[in-house]
């Protein structure tokens, strides 16, 4: 008994200390939680844990498809003239699309229109599987395949947009909500592409298009845990057209001058500031002498630097001021543009890359929130339609005039010419910015009398 009565003093003492040391553990976990909700506010809503989780993942999917179609339609062709027509015809409907499907964001369920793009997605990446898988890729199918999802893109982009601030009801939590996604989208351009290029020279291409078709299974899977419920429709006559709605969007755009002075510079960004990314094969292959691998870190470089731009982001939380870093990105871009047209060296290419995806970044994700924090919710739908359609809608005409341009000119003089014209587009923001940051600040300062009304 001597014997035992020191072990049972041991174990007696040790259970009597469980709840001590659970107490312990939780405190622990609880400041580290509200550490994180602290520098992260937007993280504290369920709902957009989920979205950035399941979005992380297909997104990833969708960047490394859009870096090995053009590889592979590159590979295919040898041609810089058709590698700028497949970009045009496969962003071209989205061009179509973004407007009207901006009317359909603010009279359906945004959860709802998520969820059944994703499960068309599905069907055209295993589509793109099984066509590499059986050795049947050509051109064609290959240009086929991409107009079909660049029909996905033009239902969804904006929905995307305008669903963040579905989730995050708080105005105040927004604009990090916003950088949040913004750091989800760069993590997912990085994680695509470089994955994809070490799929590429590993496995090859078909491997790319599984990784893609298996990852929307997050997404879904994200969006049908979501409690959230559904949104409801904004109350219209049924004599009210959706061509009267999409005009009554335009106009709101037309006569609010940040907003369209900030789509109209992101506009002008779509269509010159996204050439380094149609011409990245070309370079990969004949610039740098490279292949599979090379791509993978030239297309990997500008997503690190969109990362490090959206860690900056999440921790500001003013949105004052941010019109001002809109109106320097397109001189950084275009000067950046211009010295990677004539470098020959990769490691001189890959930290211009990162500085161009970081200031890619930027300018979208400031353009995002100011526009987010100062627009009617009743027409928030439409205004991001237009905003996709500045960004995604204009790249078949940047792909389009920069395949043709480099078919004359060569991918290097490009650059040169498409990095001045953001030289220019700088200029002509930067000379509006006096009226420009008043009228944000007007907005701003009578949403901000309207919900204290409301309360």
């Amino acid at each position: 008994m001597d014997m035992e009565n020191p072990k049972r003093r041991s174990v007696l003492h040790k259970v009597g200390n469980l709840p001590t040391e659970l107490s312990d553990r939780n405190s622990i976990t609880n400041k580290i939680t509200n550490s994180i909700y602290k520098s992260f506010p937007a993280f504290k809503v369920r709902n957009f844990r989920l979205y950035i989780i399941g979005q992380v993942f297909s997104l990833s999917g969708t960047f490394m498809t859009q870096m090995a179609i053009p590889w592979l339609i590159y590979d295919l062709t040898k041609s810089p003239w058709l590698l700028g027509l497949s970009g045009f015809l496969g962003f071209l409907p989205s061009l179509i699309l973004i407007p009207f499907s901006g009317v359909l964001s603010d009279r359906w369920d945004r959860k709802s229109l998520l969820k059944l793009v994703q499960i068309l997605g599905i069907s055209v990446s295993a589509t793109l599987t099984l066509v590499t898988a059986l050795d049947l890729a050509e051109f064609w199918s290959l240009l086929i395949l991409s107009i079909l999802g660049g029909v996905l893109k033009g239902l969804d982009m904006h929905v995307r947009h305008a669903f963040v601030s579905e989730m995050v009801e708080d105005r105040r939590d927004l604009s990090n909500a916003i950088a949040i996604n913004s750091t989800m989208l760069a993590c997912s351009r990085l994680m695509g592409p470089a994955i994809g290029g070490l799929l590429l020279a590993t496995v090859g291409v078909k491997f790319c298009f599984l990784y893609d078709t298996l990852s929307y299974v997050a997404a879904i899977w994200a969006l049908a845990v979501m409690t959230l419920p559904a949104s409801q429709p904004i109350p219209i006559p049924k004599n009210v057209s959706t061509w009267h709605r999409l005009k009554e969007g335009f106009n709101y755009v037309a006569d609010f001058l940040p907003v369209k002075a900030i789509i109209l510079l992101l506009a002008l960004q779509g269509i010159f500031g996204f050439a380094y990314v149609v011409l990245l094969p070309v370079f990969a292959a004949e610039i740098l002498q490279g292949g599979e691998k090379i791509l993978g870190w030239l297309s990997a470089a500008p997503a690190f630097g969109a990362v490090l731009s959206s860690v900056y982001l999440s921790q500001r939380r003013q949105v004052a001021g941010l019109e001002r870093l809109i109106a320097l990105c397109p001189f950084s871009i275009g000067i950046c543009a211009i010295a990677y047209a004539f470098s020959t060296v990769l490691w001189i290419s890959l930290p211009l890359l990162v500085i161009m995806g970081g200031i890619s970044t930027l300018h979208i994700s400031c353009s995002n929130t100011v526009i987010q924090t100062i627009v009617d919710d009743s027409k928030r739908g439409r205004v991001m339609s237009f905003y996709s359609l500045s960004l995604i809608g204009m790249l078949p005409i940047c792909n389009l005039f920069t395949g043709t341009l480099a078919h004359w000119l060569g991918a290097p003089h490009t650059l040169l010419v498409t990095g001045s014209i953001c030289v220019l587009a700088s200029a002509w923001f930067w000379r509006q910015l006096p009226l420009i940051s008043k009228s944000i600040l007007n907005a701003m300062h009578s949403i901000n009398r309207d919900e204290k009304a409301v309360a």
